[in-house]
């Protein structure tokens, strides 16, 4: 393959599951032939920093600092022209954008320094749950405008895909699904951890242990999970909760626990990166998001074998079928969710081996990369690019 640049932009690298994607398809791309850049921004300080990620997987990185998620007009604008000097010097044949504001200013930037393919990823949408119905209007018109300077707009499921063309944001054959895979090998094989986490928190191995991974914001949810906790917990349940994460939200999650009554019952770790240590010892795995579009943190409970309890919400139901690999609640009813947890503390095996071959099958590094690759190369055929 004649090698063809790829530059991707995103707002931050912090821990998540965008900052990952990036990653590991960027290093997968490169293995291919691809000469690949990554810009990112600063995150902010309780988001988690996941930049050695570019320097473990041989990136060519740049770092922007006032590419974060903080709207300011001329901040904005020094950026969009420094990304356009970028993209002027560096002439990639394809800018990719990752989040809503890398995915405003990287698609400006390269629509004015002409760049023949444009690609941006919807990990989800902010459409519903962060704004109020006016701002989330406003952001809306501009997706749309957004999506015309696209030559294609990804999705990372046939849900998102949906709810993007139920918002006119492009038409449906410019919008394209490419589902998310990551590298799985260390959650298929987390059980040589087991017991290490439990040993930490002081947990005895036959106590039921009920988490939460993500980040501690709003869209997230935590309050739902805490009430099922409070539920559970006055029911006489003799198990333990834990959160994993940190965000802006948690000295008030703190508070909520402790006026809950629950506070011996909560265990709030912080940011972790042993993350197959914790699947390991966990019972149940739950997920209480308002909105969300692909949860990694679902995918690798599934590929660890533990049982998952999920909000329906975005793309969740792409990854769960109800009853089949997993339990899908409402986001509303919190005594829901607990029926939830509790059938999946009984989950049967057939369950946990379903989950996890859907998502070994469907949600691999390998096959996201080979149809990336593919993706790619259609595209640079069609401009006439000699691949």
């Amino acid at each position: 393959m004649t090698k063809s640049g790829v530059l991707h932009i995103i707002a931050r690298m912090n821990i998540g599951g965008p900052a990952l994607h990036v990653a590991q398809l960027s290093s997968g791309l490169i293995q291919n032939g691809f000469e690949i850049t990554l810009v990112a921004g600063r995150q902010a300080g309780s988001e988690g920093d996941m930049t050695d990620l570019a320097k473990e997987y041989g990136l060519s990185f740049h770092l922007y600092q006032n590419l974060g998620a903080r709207l300011s007009p001329w901040n904005d604008l020094y950026v969009c022209s420094r990304l356009w000097r970028l993209m002027r010097s560096t002439s990639p044949s394809i800018v990719h954008t990752h989040t809503a504001k890398a995915g405003a200013l990287g698609r400006i930037a390269a629509k004015l320094a002409r760049v023949p393919i444009i690609v941006h990823t919807f990990h989800g949408h902010v459409f519903s749950g962060y704004w109020g119905p006016g701002i989330s209007t406003i952001v809306i018109i501009i997706e749309r405008i957004l999506a015309r300077l696209s030559t294609v707009i990804l999705t990372v499921s046939e849900t998102v895909r949906n709810e993007l063309l139920q918002y006119n944001i492009a038409p449906p054959e410019k919008i394209h699904v490419l589902p998310l895979g990551l590298d799985l090998t260390e959650y298929k094989n987390c059980s040589i951890k087991r017991g290490q986490f439990r040993r930490e928190l002081d947990i005895e191995s036959d106590v039921p242990l009920i988490g939460n991974v993500g980040r501690l914001v709003p869209i997230k949810n935590h309050h739902y999970f805490l009430m099922a906790a409070h539920l559970m917990l006055q029911s006489d349940f003799n198990g333990r909760f834990v959160i994993v994460g940190s965000g802006k939200l948690a000295t008030e999650l703190h508070k909520l626990s402790r006026e809950l009554g629950i506070g011996d019952s909560v265990i709030f770790t912080g940011w972790r990166r042993d993350l197959d240590k914790i699947y390991a010892d966990l019972d149940v795995l739950v997920n209480t998001s308002i909105n969300e579009g692909t949860p990694f943190a679902i995918i690798e409970a599934m590929a660890a074998r533990v049982p998952v309890v999920a909000t329906s919400v975005g793309g969740v139901p792409d990854i769960i079928k109800s009853e089949a690999t997993g339990y899908l609640v409402p986001g509303d009813d919190v005594h829901s969710l607990v029926d939830g947890i509790v059938c999946a503390l009984k989950a049967p095996d057939s369950m946990l081996d379903a989950a996890q071959n859907h998502v070994l099958k469907h949600h691999n590094l390998e096959s996201m990369i080979t149809r990336t690759v593919n993706f790619y190369s259609k595209l640079l055929k069609d401009i006439g690019y000699v691949v």
